[in-house]
């Protein structure tokens, strides 16, 4: 026999149908008992294994959770998603992962594949590109729980789980400024987006309220990479009035700017700060530890767990909006500590 054996290779074993072996298998009372127990030896006998998706789909219950994020390969991401499947494999869910590698049309492909997947709900951190948002409609229209983590957008029946951005972006500079900081550079990876525009805003009421000018020229966009935060460290540093601190939205540009400091004969932190956002785990185990906001992500991956369940287990209510708004924490080590 090739492949798995079905319940027609049993029926033809046992000259039945595969009718009445479904009906076996499934302890129909319709069955006798003699019945029963001779196809569930021959079943065995065969190494029959029933296709779970097959009967949960009958059931009209798949018991999987679409889980979407920009690329896993980042801490952050990937433990949102331990977070996740720590809350939800206990439950008797699976999680299928799917990364949009930053593509609003992959996104798009993505949701439609779920949702042909007849998963129970969706969570989903946003591409960095995404504006339209007809394909989450599409997800509310089948009644299925729609959850946004970190990125998101605002829409009527939606659930959000996030961190406070404007307060983590807020407490690292004032960070600088009490190590006697006055012209702070702000790295952002896109001020359009949500979460960059908070952190902007941020940075910008820490200066108001300790009576820092704001310079434009100190607000850079760069990409989340180590080589593009050396490039800005280098144009940062060219100015007729440099930094004295670079406060970058991304650890990875905040590594970046270290490194060119330190090769180019700057002494950090005594003749720059920096701090990071995030704290990815290499934060800590640098020569010279950085500071950084924690975004708490396992906690993140958690309460979207828990908000779904809240969600799927009131089938009149699946369409609420809950905003969860988490307290990051910042980090703060030898990078920017100056006293």
């Amino acid at each position: 026999m090739k492949g798995k054996p079905t319940i027609y290779d049993i029926a033809k074993k046992l000259n039945i149908t595969a009718a009445t072996v479904s009906r076996a298998l499934n302890n129909n009372p319709r069955i006798s008992q003699a019945t029963k127990e001779l196809v569930l030896k021959t079943a065995k006998d065969m190494n029959y294994e029933p296709n779970k998706l097959a009967l949960a789909l009958k059931k009209g219950k798949s018991n999987n959770i679409g889980v979407v994020v920009p690329y896993i390969n980042r801490n952050f991401f990937s433990s949102v998603i331990r977070g996740i499947e720590e809350e939800l494999f206990p439950k008797g869910y699976n999680v299928i992962i799917s990364q949009t590698h930053e593509s609003a049309e992959r996104e798009v492909d993505i949701i439609n594949n779920l949702l042909n997947a007849q998963v129970e709900g969706i969570i989903i951190s946003l591409a960095k590109f995404t504006k339209n948002t007809k394909h989450f409609e599409q997800v509310l229209k089948k009644n299925i729980p729609l959850i946004f983590f970190d990125r998101y957008q605002e829409m009527g029946g939606v659930s959000s789980v996030t961190i406070d951005d404007y307060q983590g972006s807020y407490d690292a500079t004032i960070h600088l400024i009490e190590q006697g900081c006055d012209r702070i550079a702000h790295l952002t990876v896109d001020p359009t987006l949500s979460i960059y525009k908070h952190r902007l805003e941020g940075y910008q009421q820490a200066l108001i309220d300790h009576s820092i000018p704001f310079r434009e020229e100190l607000v850079v966009k760069l990409k989340s990479d180590m080589e593009e935060g050396k490039r800005v460290a280098e144009n940062l540093m060219a100015l007729e009035n440099p930094p004295n601190a670079i406060f970058s939205t991304s650890d990875y540009g905040a590594l970046g700017a270290i490194k060119w400091l330190q090769t180019n004969g700057y002494k950090v932190p005594e003749d720059v700060c920096v701090v990071g956002f995030s704290n990815e785990p290499f934060t800590q185990f640098l020569d010279l530890s950085m500071s950084s906001v924690d975004q708490v992500p396992l906690e993140m991956g958690k309460m979207a767990a828990q908000v779904f369940l809240e969600q799927v287990n009131d089938g009149n209510n699946v369409k609420i909006e809950k905003k969860v708004v988490l307290s990051p924490s910042l980090i703060i080590r030898q990078s920017s500590t100056k006293k």
